[in-house]
């Protein structure tokens, strides 16, 4: 990965080089190599690489096209002989470019639609002097960042926010309202970022911004989800399974044979690790398997349908291949907020599971000591590779398919998968009115929520900042009520999380690059495709990814109903920690910004009614793990971002 900057100055002023020298200097955290500058004056883009790839040695950014166009580009093509092909470039040529260099060459062919040609993860930047105008496009996940900054006389951008924050003409202050948003696990929709003035592309669009300043923003990836017609059952388990291994092919590059995974209980974890095992096997490569578990000897109650250790299953799947090693990481004693300053700096904004962080960080760290640069997770798997397809019930009753549906509903339930009552729900909820699905919740005692309850924003701030309204407007609907599009349902998850900044981040800070291949854009676009009986199949979901990997994974993780519950004893090291935790709450009582934004006073509330058991219930855990958790977090990030050093 690079990190990227520019500046242009509409009133042509010739002193862009340096604004983008302070930029780049502000950025180095996030590229290890010197940083490397063109400018004409006016205009000036810069980069910092991280070399990362075999290709990486040969990148000379920024870089310059026959046309003039210049280039700045943190980007890891997935479809480079796909590309070198269509452009028709001699081989011997192909294999000493970098895949900046592919994309110049791509964009010089097809100008603003190259995003339609490309695969993989990307955030650049082209400057076209003959029509005075800079292109900023990000991926259809944005998977790297991009940020920028739009004033009267100058135009910039930056990988992170922090870069543009070395420009004293652009203000450094947090977005309490972004922030709100945030913590109230609003999607991510829309162009702003953590900090005022500061804006980001989102996933999936392109931006051009004219020499008057004016931006004009249109989203690039429209995903086909005409329905596939394959032959059989077998031809999509196929499909999937071939689309997979491409996916994690391409995420294996630059690796050298040796590679990291999340590898928990379910099956994206599984499919991805035993993917990357098998594909790695030819060459004599190896997986380092890295499970999440409690410390021993914990015997706190677990949830219903929870799993708390995920080890034993997760060690079935490692011991079929005998290139896994798997590794335990057991991180219950350690603080979930002794790193906020390091999060702080390196994220450029809040973060949400502090919790999980504490096993995430772990593994980085034990990554980090075996010399492991790259690790690969199934964070996007439930949207694509082991989507369950509980729309098709609802499919079924709008084609009156009654029969099949009632056959369907009452294998779910003979299978345990779902009660008779939640299949009929299932059915019904996305063809009733809202306010009779409502009332139905009520029924069963499901009212709701307050956001109160999982949110310390103040009360006040949630009406100002209209957060049950905006909850609305972007499609998160607290009730749950069934969707009745599966292709709807999925863009609207698969877009909720901006992850570009986590992903520079951990990077930075750990020299870990994660990458998901269940997020591979060629892979949605299979998934989307397939029909939804092909998910949901005779009362079992999930029964594409089950069929595709039946024999290569272990029967109980295909079989397994419970879903994992990762740092099960999360609040042991909170708990270990309530004298920092105090202490960090006080503070935020002294910052004008985090108590105007929080309620610091049930914060503290929280912390001197401390629980001596029942971890698991629910109310403790809205209350602890989501409310206090995320709004020390967040008020962490509004205090330091804000300029408080207490």
């Amino acid at each position: 990965m690079t990190a990227i900057a520019g500046f242009w100055r509409f009133d042509g002023r010739p002193d862009a080089d340096a604004s983008c020298t302070r930029m780049l200097a502000a950025l180095a955290m996030y590229g290890s190599d010197a940083p490397a500058q063109w400018n004409e004056g006016a205009v000036a883009l810069g980069c910092r690489l991280y070399r990362m790839l075999p290709q990486d040695k040969f990148d000379r950014q920024p870089l310059v096209g026959a046309s003039g166009a210049a280039m700045v580009a943190d980007v890891r093509l997935d479809n480079r002989d796909e590309l070198v092909g269509k452009l028709a470039l001699a081989a011997d040529r192909a294999a000493r470019m970098a895949d900046s260099e592919i994309l110049l060459a791509a964009f010089e062919r097809w100008n603003e639609d190259v995003v339609q040609h490309l695969v993989g993860e990307f955030a650049f930047a082209v400057w076209e002097p003959a029509r005075r105008r800079m292109i900023l496009a990000r991926d259809c996940i944005g998977l790297r960042p991009l940020h920028y900054h739009c004033a009267d006389k100058f135009f910039a951008f930056a990988s992170m926010p922090k870069g543009l924050h070395a420009i004293p003409d652009i203000p450094n202050a947090p977005d309490d309202e972004r922030v709100a948003e945030f913590i109230a696990l609003l999607p991510e929709s829309g162009e702003r970022s953590f900090y005022k003035g500061i804006g980001r592309i989102e996933a999936g669009h392109l931006t051009v911004i004219a020499s008057d300043g004016r931006a004009s923003t249109r989203r690039w990836w429209h995903p086909d989800t005409t329905p596939l017609e394959l032959k059989d059952q077998r031809e999509y388990a196929d499909g999937l399974r071939h689309h997979l291994e491409a996916a994690t092919r391409a995420r294996l590059r630059g690796t050298s044979g040796r590679v990291a995974t999340h590898l928990s209980a379910g099956l994206d974890s599984s499919a991805v690790t035993v993917t990357a095992a098998r594909l790695l096997a030819a060459e004599g490569g190896e997986v380092t398997a890295f499970t999440s578990v409690p410390r021993r000897g914990y015997d706190g109650a677990t949830p219903p349908d929870r799993i708390a250790d995920e080890g034993p299953l997760a060690a079935m799947t490692a011991a079929m291949y005998p290139n896994i090693e798997h590794v335990l990481i057991r991180s219950g004693g350690v603080s979930p907020i002794e790193d906020l300053d390091r999060i702080y700096h390196l994220f450029d904004g809040p973060m949400l599971n502090l919790c999980n962080w504490v096993w995430d960080r772990t593994i980085f760290q034990s990554m980090r000591e075996r010399r492991l640069t790259v690790v690969l997770t199934g964070a996007m798997g439930n949207m694509t590779a082991s989507y369950n397809g509980f729309e098709r019930l609802s499919q079924l009753l709008r084609r009156g398919h009654l029969l099949s549906l009632w056959r369907e509903s009452r294998a779910l339930a003979a299978n345990g998968f779902l009660s008779f009552r939640g299949a009929v729900g299932q059915a019904l909820g996305p063809h009733v009115p809202l306010a009779i699905w409502r009332l139905a919740m009520k029924c069963v005692g499901r009212n709701d929520p307050d956001l109160l309850e999982y949110t310390a924003t103040r009360s006040d701030r949630i009406e100002e900042f209209r957060l049950q309204q905006k909850a609305r407007e972007r499609g998160l609907d607290f009730l749950y009520r069934p969707w009745g599009n599966s292709v709807a349902a999925r863009l609207w998850v698969l877009g909720r999380v901006d992850m570009g900044r986590y992903k520079k981040a951990v990077l930075a800070g750990w020299g870990v690059d994660f990458r998901d291949p269940t997020s591979d854009q060629r892979l949605i676009e299979y998934c989307l495709r397939v029909p939804l009986d092909q998910y949901l199949r005779n009362g079992v979901p999930r029964a594409l990814v089950k069929q595709a990997f039946a024999g290569l994974l272990p029967r109980p993780v295909l079989e397994e109903r419970r879903r994992g519950l990762q740092a099960i004893d999360w609040h042991e090291g909170l708990t270990a920690a309530r004298a920092a935790l105090s202490d960090e709450i006080g503070r935020l009582k002294s910052n004008d910004l985090a108590a105007l934004t929080l309620d610091v006073a049930r914060l503290d509330r929280l912390e001197q009614s401390w629980p001596q058991g029942g971890w698991d219930h629910p109310d403790v855990v809205a209350s602890y793990r989501l409310a206090l958790l995320r709004g020390v977090a967040a008020g962490h990030f509004l205090r330091k971002a804000s300029g408080g050093n207490m």
